[in-house]
Order: structure tokens, then sequence, then C-alpha cells
């Protein structure tokens, strides 16, 4: 990246899909715009080391897995498949240098300063870089979209060989005989999913007695059920204590999350995948009158405006679901609101997607947090096995399911495992978001034969009228 001196209408700290595209809303809003990242290349976590060199990963051991054992029944063989590591790994490098290089671009085509080093909000107005050439810019508004960075584990040391967080998992130059996740959400089942397709015996540690908290129960259960079919194995309510690092490999201590004898799981590596911590080191904070709440997040009104007056926040580094989507909505909203507009985000509209096989995904209330909250729900299903293009493709598992409100039949929730779960889920984030019905979707027409059809199923479903199950 470029280096930049002088006066900016916004300087953007943080080059990650919340920070750089509100760095592009921004200028397209006619501001004059910094970005200051610390690494090379733009697009943050998610486009180097987070939801894009992963989805590669899973793309591409889905594709050996269907090579090994999903070819036969169309007639098609193929003998048993090869792994070649270094060609998935340099495969997956080019997806991020292309998408990087793709931010880049954009930054040249909207004439945005990208520049280079550690930021620190020295006081409102001011953002000092340490780097090779130390400057100071001035700006009329600060936007602190820093992200977010692995949670460590206490007792468990990660070196990135034998102890790795998601990013090391990610350039792993061999199978694993033998990896053992800690954490049975997002990341850890993703990760966990390419190496036990590529050959490794996956064992998920997870503290809680479910896997993915935040999705529906009745859904999270099904993607266990289905996992373990492929070979995954689940040890709940169990927390790791110590790991002992050896020539063979790594010895982890663990025992029941509410205590009890200890035993010990010997493995090669270990993917600490706890979760996601708030990144602010460094930044100053403290000293630039910006607030922190209990969490480590920063705290902001409604407005993105954190308790320093010209300081904003966006991101995984401020409450709520720590997701690049979510993070790119609100730097469109922020950059839209010191524009003088409207800048909005509805966070009751944010989707969430697993991208395991089958994906896992959501949008609105759990069937759990309708009970918890007291409200009166109408539940519409339908299994993919009586869709035919799901039968057509050769995965039949999962579901569609629909929360609709029992008095208004306002959809509430939309979960769906099966096939394209993640593409598919955007027909209930639409109706959401325009207030819309089951019965709305009920009454649209789709095309056949899709897989949508079974949302289509799920909402006539809803009604107690499904057609073809």
């Amino acid at each position: 990246m470029a280096q930049g001196n002088g006066s900016y209408d916004l300087v953007v700290i943080g080059a990650g899909p919340g920070g750089y595209v509100a760095a592009i809303r921004a200028s397209q809003l006619g501001m004059t715009v910094a970005c200051v990242d610390k690494r090379d290349t733009l697009g943050g976590t998610c486009l180097n080391v987070g939801c894009i060199p992963s989805k590669a990963l899973l793309q591409s051991s889905e594709k050996f897995a269907e090579a090994g054992h999903g070819l036969s029944r169309h007639g098609i063989s193929v003998g048993k498949p090869k792994i070649d590591i270094a060609a998935m790994q340099a495969n997956k490098d080019k997806i991020v240098s292309d998408n990087t290089g793709g931010v880049a671009f954009l930054f040249k085509k909207h004439k945005i300063t990208a520049v280079t080093g550690a930021a620190r909000v020295e006081k409102p107005g001011v953002v000092a870089v340490n780097s090779s050439a130390p400057q100071s810019l001035k700006a009329k508004h600060i936007l602190i979209a820093t992200g977010s960075e692995p949670t460590p584990l206490r007792g468990v040391e990660v070196d990135e060989k034998r102890i790795v967080s998601s990013t090391g998992a990610l350039t792993l130059d061999a199978v694993p005989k033998r990896l053992v996740v800690v954490g049975g959400g997002y990341i850890g089942l993703e990760l966990g999913s390419v190496w036990s397709r590529l050959g490794a015996q996956v064992t998920v540690v997870e503290f809680l007695d479910r896997i993915v908290p935040a999705m529906d129960r009745e859904i999270a259960q099904q993607l266990q059920r289905t996992l373990e079919k492929q070979g995954l194995k689940f040890r709940l309510s169990t927390k790791v204590t110590g790991a002992e690092k050896k020539k063979s490999g790594v010895t982890l201590r663990l025992e029941a999350s509410a205590g009890g004898k200890a035993e010990t799981l010997d493995c090669d590596v270990v993917l600490v995948a706890i979760g996601r911590r708030p990144y602010t080191e460094g930044l100053g904070l403290a000293e630039a009158g910006v607030a922190i709440d209990n969490a480590g997040r920063i705290k902001i009104d409604g407005h993105f405006q954190t308790t320093a007056p010209g300081i904003y926040a966006i991101g995984d580094v401020v409450a709520g679901p720590q997701l690049a989507h979510k993070a790119s909505d609100e730097g469109v909203a922020v950059a839209e609101i010191l524009a003088g507009q409207a800048g909005h985000v509805n966070y009751e509209t944010i989707p969430a997607v697993v991208y395991t096989a089958p994906e896992v995904a959501s949008v609105g209330k759990t069937e759990e947090e309708l009970k918890d909250a007291g409200v009166l729900y109408k539940i519409g299903k339908f299994p993919f096995s009586a869709n035919p293009r799901a039968r057509i493709i050769g995965v039949p598992e999962g579901m569609v399911k629909i929360l609709a409100d029992a008095k208004t039949d306002r959809i509430l929730g939309m979960h769906i495992i099966g096939a394209e779960a993640g593409d598919m889920i955007h027909e209930g984030v639409v109706a959401m978001e325009f207030g819309g019905s089951a019965e709305d979707l009920a009454r649209t027409c789709h095309a056949h034969p899709t897989l949508n059809e079974a949302v289509h199923e799920a909402a006539l479903a809803v009604a107690h009228r499904a057609l073809h199950y």
C-alpha cells in the first residue's frame, strides 16, 4: 500500500470488510479518505486469513470427497483420488491474491489513500501511523474498524505449528492423522470439515452441551448427526485445561465442563477455535476518551459514534454478530450518516452461514429465542428428501424451517440445513426485510425443479398445506 500525508474527511483504521467498504462508500459520497492497515495487502482478516481462504479449502476438500465417493452413482469412475496439498494451497493463495488485488483496484478507482502501518489515535482528529516512514494524518472523522483476533485458551499456547489458530489451520502442509478442534462454532466446524474430508481423524471438543450455540437447536442437532456420519467425533460438555507438546504430537488435558475426573487426549495437531475477541491493542483508545465495555468492545450509540467526539466504530470491534457482511453494512451506514444521510442497519435480518456440508444458514429468531420471549409462533418445515432437485444433485439431507408470528403470519425466522443453504437463506432475508409473511412466500411462484422449492413448501407448511410432504 502507498503512503499518505495531509488532511482527510475520513481516516479509517482497518482495511477489512467493514473498513474498506466504509472507505469506498465515503469516497462515493464525496469525502476524501485514507485507510490505514498493518498488512501490505487490503481486505483484513476475512480476505487474507479468514472467510475467503477457508471457503477455498472447503471447496477443494468437497471436490476431493466427491471424486472419492460421489461420482459413481452417475456412472463416472475416476479411481481413487490423490491429494496434492501444495497445489490446493496454491489455488487458495491465488484466490486470496485476486480478491485483495481487487480491493486495491477499487481503492485506486475511488482515489482512496491506502497507508501501511500501525495506527494510533493521538487525539480526536489525529491518527499517528507507525511505519518505516512515521506520519500523522489529520481527519475530520475517524472510523475504527480493526476487527477481531482469535481468543486465546489458557494453558494451550498457539505456535501455529502443532497448536494452531484458524490462521495456522489454513496453511498446514500435510494432512494430520489426528486433529482435535477445540470449539464447536462456525470456524472450528468448517476447518475441521476440511481436514476430515482430506483424511484426518477429527475430534471436536466443545465446552457447551451443543455445537453452534447461536443456531436453532433442532438444526444444530441435525448438523451434528450429519457430521458424525462423515466421521467427525464430538466431545460435548468438555473443557480443555492444558496441553503438552511432545515429539510425536500434543497431549491435551480434558475434564467435564462442570468439573470431574481429568483425562488426556493425544493428537498430532490442535486447532484452537473458541471464538474471537475485539482487536483494540495499541490504538490509544483510553487516552482518546473512547470507552470499552466489559467484553472489550468499543461502546457506540445508534449512529456508531463512540464516547469521543468525531470517532466512530464498526464491525467485530463493536457489539453484534462477528460477521463480515454485518461489518460491511455498518461501513455503508456510517459513511452515509457522516454524509448527512440516513444510514441504517437492520440487525434482525443479518443472515449467518456455516459452510460445512451440508451448509447451515439462519436469519431472524430461533425457536428457543421465541419461546424464551413468550412469543406465539407457527412452524413450517419441509425436508430436502422430498425435493426433486436435492435428490438429483445427491444431497437429500436437511430441511427448511420457517417460524412465523401466530397472529400476523409475519416471518420471524428462517433456518436451513442442506445443500446451498447459504444462498437459499436470502429468500428469507428479503422477505423479512420487507415485513413479509409466510403466506407471501407461499403465494410466490418458484421454478421447478430447484432447491428453493423447499422454501416454498415450508412456507405452505406454516398453514398446514404443504403439497409434497
